[in-house]
């Protein structure tokens, strides 16, 4: 599902918000942040980043989160984590809503579902824009996020302006890590 192209000025602006039971309870470590710090300050040296604390896995919390940086008319928006279906193969993992928070909350967006071998929903990828947000999920895992992150700098620094070519940038970049899935 994909709607709309999007003009992308410089990012100077970004907040990384990490999702998940998980790490908020402090059981998993929360490795993806300062990668995708990493990253990001690969496009614009300059960039102001926001941190936010870990979230639990509850929809509404997360949107309020992702709305109130929306308000604050941040440049970019990346959730990390909430977004596969684990908690059906793993006790220690809480049930994933970040896809489903983006899903009711952008108007313009391309997203694309990976499906695992045994048929599970492995990961939910989302780019889009609400007022001049852009706002993307990367999946929880670090490999997978690593991925993602490098394809969506890629695409940005390349200027393009396509959801649809970003999202599928950053869903090809995903399969590349485990091969056929």
């Amino acid at each position: 599902m994909c709607w709309g192209k999007v003009e992308f000025g410089l990012i100077s602006s970004a907040v990384i918000i990490p999702t998940g039971d998980e790490l908020k309870s402090g059981i998993i470590l929360d490795t993806d942040s300062p990668m995708v710090m990493q990253e990001l300050l690969s496009i614009n040296s300059n960039l102001s980043i926001i941190r936010n604390e870990p979230l639990i896995d509850n929809e509404d919390i997360i949107t309020d989160c992702i709305n109130s940086y929306i308000e604050k008319e941040v440049d970019l928006i990346i959730l990390s984590g909430g977004s596969g279906e684990g908690h059906k193969y793993s006790p220690i993992l809480g049930k994933d809503f970040t896809h489903l928070s983006l899903d009711s909350l952008l108007n313009v967006k391309c997203s694309t579902e990976l499906y695992g071998k045994n048929g599970h929903l492995w990961c939910k990828l989302i780019c889009g824009i609400k007022n001049k947000t852009i706002v993307i999920n990367l999946p929880g895992p670090y490999k997978e996020a690593k991925a993602a992150i490098v394809a969506f700098k890629n695409a940005y620094l390349e200027d393009s302006t396509n959801l649809k070519i970003i999202n599928a940038k950053m869903s090809d970049a995903v399969k590349m890590q485990y091969g056929s899935i």
